[in-house]
């Protein structure tokens, strides 16, 4: 069965929410970490600069141990001061950037995932340097309720255009997954069923 094929969670990326586990948060990341994803981004946006990076540097040692990639949100001078060379920015954040910093930031990091919710927006991106792109909202979450998915169409769309690897986001689920996968994205985005994993991410 198609399903099936994907239960290996390599074509996952894993969204943080602490505020979404129930119980220590480093022992559901080692718990997530070990189905071996193909990246984690730690979100946590409500955390000052100084506890976000006492965050990472304990999740950067977990992904690094398991092999799994981890890239920081938006904190740029955070990923630099511990040395993380991949990095998860939005669209408003790349313009808020300084020029001198935007235009270098390969530069600085191997990986750069960018969200994104147009074709204007990859294309961006793109310019930019993102090697990957967080292409949302695409089903109707319980993160957003009430906005409207924006369907696989959309997925087409812009992976047909797109010269990276697309990761859907926004409902998606192990049940999704492969239909995301079959509409051109290189995998999905998770944050409430690996939050709360226990044996089986739904």
């Amino acid at each position: 069965m198609i399903i099936s094929m994907y239960r290996d969670y390599a074509h996952t990326i894993v969204i943080t929410n602490r505020g979404l586990v129930q119980g220590d948060f480093f022992e559901q990341m080692e718990r997530v970490i070990s189905l071996h994803p193909h990246a984690v981004i730690l979100r946590e946006k409500d955390l000052t600069d100084e506890a976000y990076e006492k965050l990472a540097k304990r999740l950067l040692e977990l992904c690094q141990r398991e092999g799994v990639s981890c890239f920081l949100h938006s904190r740029v001078s955070v990923a630099r001061h511990l040395d993380c060379r991949k990095i998860h920015l939005s669209i408003p954040a790349l313009a808020a950037m300084e020029p001198s910093v935007r235009g270098n930031l390969r530069a600085y990091f191997q990986e750069i995932s960018v969200s994104c919710h147009s074709m204007e927006d990859m294309e961006i991106a793109v310019k930019y340097g993102a090697t990957q792109i967080i292409l949302g909202t695409i089903f109707e979450t319980e993160c957003k309720k009430g906005l409207k998915g924006r369907g696989l169409a959309f997925v087409r769309e812009i992976c047909h255009a797109c010269p990276v690897p697309v990761y859907a986001i926004g409902g998606i689920n192990m049940e999704r997954l492969p239909l995301v996968i079959e509409a051109g994205a290189a995998g999905g985005c998770m944050m409430s069923g690996f939050m709360r994993y226990t044996q089986t991410v739904e």
